[in-house]
């Protein structure tokens, strides 16, 4: 089994309840918008980052992380990526893979939006945007997401809200 934190959208601030609410994962998994190197680096202080990197993000991050990251991890086969559209609808750079190879998971950020759906188009690929950690953007309440992958599934997926964005 492998515990994950899930987060994006960060935009410089690195909320210190992550600290306490990812004390216990195996990863962090950053959906981009990291803001600068060192949330990446202050996030491997508690649990490797995998990471890919967003719109916001400069040369520091980009030289980390890819734009997109497709991997298997405990049999489920992962697409992380920034801006991935909306569930039924995703964005046309990534189209044509979604059509002819769709992961099981499919993670994005971008739109500071909580969502954990099932793809209503492609095949049932589970959506997953952990909403926006950061205090920059649009969102009401800040979230980050907690889950466990297990022999090929996804379970004890829970929505953690930090607070609102004045918070």
């Amino acid at each position: 089994m492998t515990k994950i934190g899930l987060l994006s959208d960060t935009h410089h601030f690195l909320d210190p309840q992550i600290f306490e609410y990812f004390s216990e994962v195996d990863e962090i998994w950053h959906a981009g918008d990291f803001g600068t190197i060192e949330i990446a680096k202050e996030l491997e202080k508690i649990a490797p980052v995998i990471g890919v990197y967003g719109n916001i993000d400069g040369k520091d991050v980009r030289d980390e992380y890819p734009l997109h990251h497709r991997f298997t991890k405990e049999g489920v086969d992962f697409w992380m990526t920034h801006i991935g559209g909306h569930p039924g609808r995703c964005a046309l750079p990534i189209k044509k893979e979604m059509e002819t190879n769709p992961p099981d998971v499919f993670i994005c950020g971008h739109s500071h939006i909580l969502k954990i759906v099932k793809d209503p188009v492609y095949d049932g690929v589970l959506h997953i945007n952990p909403g926006a950690a950061g205090r920059h953007g649009f969102q009401t309440m800040r979230t980050i997401v907690r889950f466990a992958i297990e022999n090929g599934k996804l379970h004890d997926m829970e929505v953690v809200n930090l607070g609102g964005r004045s918070e």
